[in-house]
């Protein structure tokens, strides 16, 4: 785990402090830069193949977004004894027609550090943790349309997330390679429009048994299953935070006295 233990609130923040410089670290190297390629290539692959130029555009685009929040956002961490209010509220989140405003989030860009992670189950039933989530206000220079990037990361060091259990099997014989990631590994990524309607989120493809391979989530952790949500768990995650956040602290005030004090109420002596 990124996070000891049991670690009080100033060792959350010296913590979140420390990870956020190894990110900007990881984010120079060359291994970054491949990984974003595959990342994101696997999700175009669906899609009309663009140009050489074109690809490089839609890389220089997703490098910005995904790393200067680590750069340039604000830093935020959820004590544990808030994760489990922040995962019930997000996996009963639906934003279906919503419009968000600009200023829903605390700040154009950050990082939200979660000590306890939260996981989430797949379409397919593969389990992977949520220990980070970056946000980036962006806009499309062609369309003119602002929108939140919002992605999600697991913690590369959780010992109970089953996705970390296959990427060590995938990278069992390049230590090499896996010594290069940093703390945390991209896994996930969503938009969320700014200033018009949320659409609805695609219908989920129909698997056969054969097609699923249900995994268990970590004994005593939340789990959000994407089967049923209306949201991506991390950009559900993510708002739930910033609406929670957003709430005002209750205040303390001396309780006002029912009589004036003697020495107020002309009760002076001789």
């Amino acid at each position: 785990m990124n996070f000891l233990p049991n670690d009080t609130l100033a060792g959350y923040a010296r913590t979140a402090v420390d990870l956020r410089a190894r990110m900007v670290d990881y984010h120079r190297s060359p291994l970054a830069a491949q990984y974003l390629q595959a990342f994101f290539g696997s999700r175009l692959a669906d899609r009309p193949s663009p140009s050489s130029g074109g690809m490089a555009k839609v890389l220089t685009a997703v490098r910005a977004i995904t790393a200067n929040p680590w750069r340039f956002g604000e830093p935020y961490v959820i004590a544990p004894a808030m994760t489990a209010i922040i995962a019930a509220a997000a996996a009963a989140l639906d934003l279906t027609g919503e419009v968000l405003p600009a200023d829903v989030a605390p700040d154009d860009g950050g990082v939200l550090f979660l000590p306890e992670p939260i996981y989430h189950r797949g379409v397919s039933g593969e389990v992977s943790s949520i220990g980070a989530i970056t946000w980036a206000r962006t806009t499309n220079t062609g369309s003119g349309r602002s929108f939140w990037a919002i992605a999600g990361w697991a913690d590369h060091h959780d010992a109970h997330d089953p996705a970390a259990v296959r990427r060590r099997a995938q990278l069992a014989d390049r230590p090499d390679l896996a010594r290069q990631f940093g703390p945390y590994v991209l896994t996930d990524f969503t938009e969320i429009p700014i200033g018009r309607p949320v659409d609805p989120r695609p219908d989920l493809p129909v698997l056969d048994g054969d097609d699923r391979d249900w995994e268990p989530a970590p004994d005593g952790r939340f789990c959000i299953d994407e089967t049923t949500t209306a949201m991506r768990a991390w950009a559900a995650v993510a708002y739930a935070f910033w609406r929670i956040q957003a709430q005002p602290l209750a205040t303390v005030a001396a309780a006002p006295l029912d009589r004036a004090p003697p020495c107020c109420a002309g009760q002076h002596p001789p």
